[in-house]
């Protein structure tokens, strides 16, 4: 399934979403685009980043400055989460936990 694309103009209609907001999320650094049989297209496994990223610019209100904002701290709080929980790991095993 990871290498399965889209068309991003039917996805676009499906969706009702401007394909002009998937150029800004290519722009932004946040999605990428790729060029099949000379039609733009999205990899499958991208969908639930730009359905969310949809639901934060139509719903929200929220500028693609501020999703990319948004979308770093993501990450950043689940880089964190990973190093606790390899902190809590590590001091199970010197028997510092129950």
């Amino acid at each position: 399934m990871q290498n399965e694309l889209i068309i991003i103009s039917e996805y676009c209609d499906k969706c009702h979403i401007e394909p002009s907001f998937i150029e800004m999320l290519q722009e932004g650094g946040l999605i990428d685009i790729l060029t099949e049989g000379g039609e733009r297209c999205l990899q499958l496994s991208q969908l639930p980043d730009v359905e969310r990223y949809s639901r934060m610019y139509y719903d929200l209100s929220i500028n693609i400055e501020g999703i990319d904002a948004i979308h770093h701290l993501l990450e950043r709080m689940e880089s964190m989460q990973q190093e606790i929980y390899s902190l809590h790991n590590k001091l199970r095993l010197l028997g510092g936990l129950d």
